[in-house]
């Protein structure tokens, strides 16, 4: 299956890993100044106008990519001593980066990433069944950039209206502070989209009121982590699911409707845990990568339509992206 683009992933205890060949051969990252062969890598992100830029949290900071993926080195921050779980990136003013951490946190950069501030945001300290707080979810409303939402796992959803100066945190509507993932829908109105557990909520007006999906009852896995969307499709999404989070099974959901409708896709092979999540970019659309929790790596062509198993197997995988050669 042998491709010309390059797949990066983040694991737990094995570092980073990269394919220039679409998944056909890979090699763990290290460099002298950079991610660690033992490293554990939560998260990864592209920038939103340099193809091959990609930015990595790390058990010990974050850290960013020009070559993409070939090598890493660290930006000094006050991350550094912090496990950095989620990173995003302003899509109108890519000098502008977010990242969240473990102990739950926020940060931001106005320059690029060579200096950084926490930010003011009440989380807790501790909370029940992951004991220490995480971000696991940020996003930038591409519309208006100063909307800025975060997720808590396990402390809700947070959301900002003035670029992160100030942060609410969403008391009513999304009943389950166990949030995994949320998203910007653009599909003639932002419509926010945020994954717990056993469901999917969504709001059309700013995080004021949500409505459930439905899910649990419609989805024959239940248990959702992230959700993403194609490219220049804003009503094609796609949820990764599965029956737990430690468990044996996983699938992919995808609608073409916003939502209303949903199918579960067929994978190669059943996967071995639930898949855990995605990356797209906008080199092609049509492209999708998905990872399942304890180390398969599935890759679709036709958004979705038909996939293949990437033949290499990983220990568990936190993040996956891919770049343009």
């Amino acid at each position: 299956m042998s491709a010309n683009y390059s797949i990066c992933i983040g694991t737990i205890g094995t570092g980073a890993w990269l394919s220039l060949d679409g998944g056909d051969s890979w090699r763990r990252i290290a460099s002298p100044n950079g991610l660690w062969g033992e490293s554990r890598v939560y998260g990864l992100a592209t920038h939103p106008s340099e193809p091959r830029t990609i930015f990595a949290g790390a058990d010990d900071g974050i850290y960013r990519s020009g070559d993409g993926g070939q090598s890493f080195t660290r930006l000094e921050s006050p991350m550094n001593s912090r496990e950095v779980w989620k990173i995003a990136v302003d899509p109108t003013n890519p000098n502008i980066i977010f990242a969240g951490t473990r102990p739950a946190a926020l940060y931001r950069s106005n320059d690029g990433g060579q200096s950084w501030r926490q930010l003011t945001v009440d989380m807790a300290e501790e909370c029940p069944n992951v004991r220490v707080p995480r971000v696991t979810a940020l996003a930038v409303d591409p519309a208006n950039p100063r909307h800025v939402w975060a997720g808590v796992e396990v402390d809700g959803v947070r959301r900002s209206r003035d670029g992160g100066e100030t942060w609410t945190r969403i008391e009513r509507g999304v009943p389950d502070p166990d949030i995994h993932d949320v998203t910007i829908n653009r599909n003639g109105a932002s419509k926010v989209l945020t994954t717990t557990p056993r469901e999917i909520f969504a709001s059309g007006d700013g995080g004021e009121n949500w409505a459930p999906l439905g899910v649990n009852g419609r989805f024959r896995l239940p248990y959702c982590r992230q959700l993403t969307q194609k490219i220049d499709d804003p009503k094609t999404l796609f949820v990764a699911t599965g029956d737990g989070a430690a468990g044996h099974a996983g699938g992919i959901q995808r609608t073409r409707d916003g939502g209303e409708r949903w199918e579960m896709l067929t994978l190669p092979v059943e996967p071995n845990s639930p898949i855990w999540g995605f990356a797209v970019h906008p080199a092609d659309p049509e492209r999708i990568v998905a990872c399942s929790h304890y180390g398969e790596l599935f890759a679709s062509e036709n958004a979705g339509d038909t996939w293949a198993k990437v033949p290499r197997e990983f220990s568990e995988i936190r993040a996956v992206t891919w770049v343009p050669n």
